[in-house]
């Protein structure tokens, strides 16, 4: 049995397989793709800046509401909608009232924001915003001497934290990437793996005043490669200013869907959010050994269909497309447009396709064998039905489709790739 892409559209990594319900079939409010930069103040001010990105993903939904958490005072609240850049009006209320206006399952000793969203949320489709808040908690970010400590229960898979200007870390509990913000501020970003919240404890002290760098060390950190160095080889200090790419921010995604292993055939579908002004194509470079078709593309935010086109060799040319890579007679490329990214906006993007890959995807005596490389934080595979898994050599956590089929989830937390092999015999 074959999977269309439109009946696993719901099916992400946060979980969730199908709109939840409650008693009076009123469905219950979900969300996906979930990301929280707490930014902490001026410690006397025991305040930190929450900015969480979350995507409401409940058909029809005309609100989304966010929980204000027990024990933290909010202020300062502002929300903005991704996709336009526009601010959304919102009011504070009672869980009682959340229960009745959209939220049936809020809690009724809890106080929630609640967003009035720019249009109903579409079918297959999603509603992308920004909740800007500032929360007093003196029990999670506090002193114990000259050191700070953030010390707070994260239910969020995907969060960054920036210490205040002035401060290193000494300390952080849950392995994480550690970076400089755009302000020179320190920042820790992390993938939670992991079913439960996690506890995390950020520590750190105030730096002493910097003193300049000695000339000398100036004059090396900006002095260029040997000029005999073939390929040339980047310098110490051209390595220094490279910038980390936070990969818990990055929000793609991607699903396969395992047709029969004796087809070398799987259908996919992938997310993206395109933020770049002015751009009006996604290229997606078709890796070699695969061959593509049946590309389709949707605006998740407003649930608009693309035009899709598959471009090959000197098409690519022709079309003058930069792919980032030199253009061969294999080269395969499959172009989605839409209308032009305006200043402070974005589009998010399902793009859906069926790949065809000998070399990655097929039988080996009674073995369904998968071997591909994945980049994103991101990934997932459905195996056929009929199949189950025996082996796979990335961790991954293992679920079951509404249909029955099998399901593996992987999120890589790091910045490089990760070489996925799963094994499955037929049940």
């Amino acid at each position: 049995m074959r999977v269309t892409i439109a009946g696993v559209a719901l099916v992400c990594w946060s979980g969730l397989v199908a709109v939840a319900q409650v008693p009076g079939n009123q469905p219950v409010q979900t969300e996906a793709d979930e990301y929280t930069s707490y930014e902490l103040l001026a410690p006397e001010r025991q305040q930190f800046r929450i900015l969480y990105d979350v995507t409401a993903t409940t058909p029809g939904a005309r609100f989304y509401f966010n929980t204000i958490r027990k024990g933290s005072e909010a202020t300062d609240e502002r929300v903005t909608d991704l996709a336009s850049g526009a601010e959304l009006p919102f009011t504070v209320v009672a869980g009682s009232e959340a229960r009745a206006t959209g939220h049936p399952a809020a809690d009724l000793d809890t106080n929630y924001i609640k967003v009035t969203l720019s249009r109903a949320v579409p079918t297959d489709g999603e509603a992308r915003i920004r909740i800007d808040k500032t929360y007093k908690d003196p029990k999670s970010y506090y002193r114990e001497g000259d050191t700070i400590v953030f010390d707070r229960s994260l239910g969020i898979k995907r969060n960054k934290v920036v210490l205040p200007p002035g401060y290193e870390l000494v300390a952080c509990n849950m392995p994480a990437q550690v970076f400089a913000e755009a302000d020179g501020r320190i920042a820790i970003s992390f993938v939670n793996a992991n079913p439960d919240p996690v506890s995390l404890v950020v520590k750190a002290r105030p730096l002493p005043p910097r003193a300049p760098a000695p000339a000398a060390a100036r004059a090396a950190e900006s002095a260029a490669p040997p000029a005999s160095q073939s390929p040339p080889a980047l310098s110490l200090a051209q390595i220094a200013t490279r910038p980390t790419n936070e990969r818990a921010f990055q929000d793609r995604e991607i699903v396969y869907f395992l047709q029969q292993p004796e087809t070398h055939s799987f259908d996919l579908y992938h997310d993206y959010t395109e933020r770049r002004e002015g751009t009006a194509v996604y290229l997606n470079v078709v890796r070699a050994g695969s061959r593509v078709s049946n590309p389709s593309a949707r605006v998740l935010d407003t649930g608009e269909t693309l035009r899709t086109e598959i471009l090959r060799g000197d098409e690519i040319t022709r079309a003058r497309l930069d792919i980032g890579e030199p253009v061969t007679s294999a080269t395969e490329v499959v172009a989605v447009r839409f209308a032009p990214i305006a200043k402070g906006k974005s589009v998010r993007l399902r793009i859906a396709e069926t790949y065809t890959d000998p070399a990655r995807y097929g039988l080996a005596g009674d073995h369904l064998v998968w071997n591909r490389a994945f980049g994103r934080p991101r990934n997932s595979i459905v195996l056929p039905a009929g199949w189950y898994v025996t082996a796979s050599a990335i961790p991954a956590t293992v679920s079951l489709t509404d249909d029955g089929r099998v399901r593996l989830d992987f999120v890589n937390a790091r910045p490089d790739d990760i070489e996925v092999l799963v094994l499955a015999r037929l049940r």
